[in-house]
């Protein structure tokens, strides 16, 4: 895929035509209950702070907790947001975010922010600014996972700690354009040699023996991929030649 080719397909997608929209209007309605340019200056640079921080603590201890699954309530949820996603890491239905979950989290955790610092116009730039980020981390999202190489050391730095998240050990690695506070909490590895390779890196610990206790995720997805091996539990032998090789080498 070339560079053209991804832009291309990024910014057709609806969800970032949407966030895009969004912004352009949290950006316009900022500049009309315009205050103080400090307060609004402050709601940003805390919103840019607290973005990632909040990727982290959310892809750390929600997505890759264990209890969402649990219940039927949100175990369609979490199959949508990321079981599916590791459990094909090049599945481009499953590749953004839905904005149906990420659209109330962002505005949760930045308005308020925006708002306590700088008021109305506060909350607009916080989420407007927000919506910019979603953007950047879409787009890296989209390099990490498509067949695009970067040519910017940046870029292939992230994306190899990204492809170990999905390939090797999902209990690490948690950032995406940041790793800033995997470095923090001790959970970035530079090397798959580094870290032991993880049994449920393609399950998320949902297991045969977990669908057999909660099945709702497994009702909507046919089974689960094994543990330390990218095929089904159930009906394996039927899988296609792709579907039943290795990992990819990244």
């Amino acid at each position: 895929m070339s560079l053209r080719d991804l832009v291309y397909s990024f910014f057709t997608y609806y969800a970032v035509v949407a966030y895009i929209l969004i912004g352009i209007t949290c950006i316009v309605l900022s500049v009309k209950w315009f205050e103080a340019p400090v307060r609004m200056g402050a709601a940003v640079l805390l919103a840019t702070v607290a973005y990632p921080f909040g990727w982290y603590l959310i892809h750390r201890y929600i997505l890759h907790g264990r209890f969402l699954y649990k219940s039927a309530a949100t175990a369609v949820t979490w199959k949508r947001i990321h079981f599916d996603h590791h459990q094909d890491p090049h599945d481009l239905r499953v590749l953004f975010g839905a904005l149906h979950t990420t659209l109330p989290t962002i505005a949760l955790v930045l308005t308020p922010i925006g708002y306590l610092i700088g008021g109305k116009s506060g909350a607009a730039a916080a989420l407007g600014w927000g919506m910019v980020t979603t953007c950047f981390y879409e787009f890296c999202h989209c390099i990490q996972h498509l067949n695009y190489a970067p040519q910017q050391k940046w870029l292939k730095d992230i994306k190899r700690l990204h492809m170990s998240h999905h390939f090797h050990n999902e209990q690490g690695n948690y950032g995406i354009t940041n790793y800033f506070w995997d470095r923090v909490f001790g959970t970035l590895y530079e090397k798959a040699s580094d870290k032991p390779k993880s049994p449920t890196v393609f399950n998320l610990g949902y297991t045969a023996e977990e669908a057999a206790k909660y099945p709702w995720v497994d009702k909507l997805s046919g089974g689960t991929r094994g543990d330390g091996h990218p095929r089904r539990f159930w009906g394996a032998e039927g899988l296609s030649a792709p579907e039943a090789s290795g990992e990819q080498q990244t």
